[in-house]
């Protein structure tokens, strides 16, 4: 959980592949501790082929096998949600849209730093994750309610909501 927090949590991220990735971990981690997330994380990655979109898309064959691997998060809506997704994923890319770009013009691609003054002021989401929801909903995408894109946006650094005192959070401006 500290590697987690101190080398990835809040640093923006513009790689469409760990974008995705980290889409699909706030997805499976809806209703689970993200330590139990954390755990799995090298096994996900091995069965979801790193994230890479592409091959995800392709993996609607291997929901059995993923339903009986007890490295990963067995949930089937789950499951076939990241395929699912990766599929919207590839249908951007097939037309020349960025997934990073899209995911950022949600925050006009800057940062939003909030300086929590601890981990009760930080919402669980906000008028911005809702929107993304929104939109992402209308294009199909499943298991992107507002609190996973809120924390979603937490994660890939969209927002900054390292609370005052951590060496994370940024002093001024």
């Amino acid at each position: 959980m500290l590697a987690y927090h101190d080398e990835e949590w809040g640093k923006p991220c513009h790689d469409s592949r760990d974008l995705f990735e980290r889409l699909c971990l706030e997805g499976l981690q809806a209703g689970l501790s993200w330590s139990t997330i954390l755990n799995k994380r090298e096994r996900l990655r091995t069965v979801f082929h790193e994230f890479e979109p592409e091959r995800v898309a392709a993996m609607d064959d291997e929901v059995p096998a993923l339903m009986a691997d007890p490295g990963i998060i067995r949930n089937r809506r789950k499951i076939e949600a990241i395929i699912h997704n990766a599929q919207l994923v590839g249908t951007m890319d097939a037309v020349g849209e960025s997934f990073d770009s899209y995911l950022w013009s949600f925050v006009d691609g800057k940062v939003r730093v909030n300086r929590p003054a601890d981990a009760s002021a930080i919402p669980p989401s906000d008028p911005t994750s809702t929107a993304m929801s929104k939109a992402m909903k209308t294009r199909g995408f499943k298991f992107v309610g507002p609190t996973i894109m809120y924390a979603f946006m937490q994660s890939v650094g969209m927002v900054n909501d390292h609370v005052q005192g951590c060496f994370l959070c940024p002093q001024n401006g």
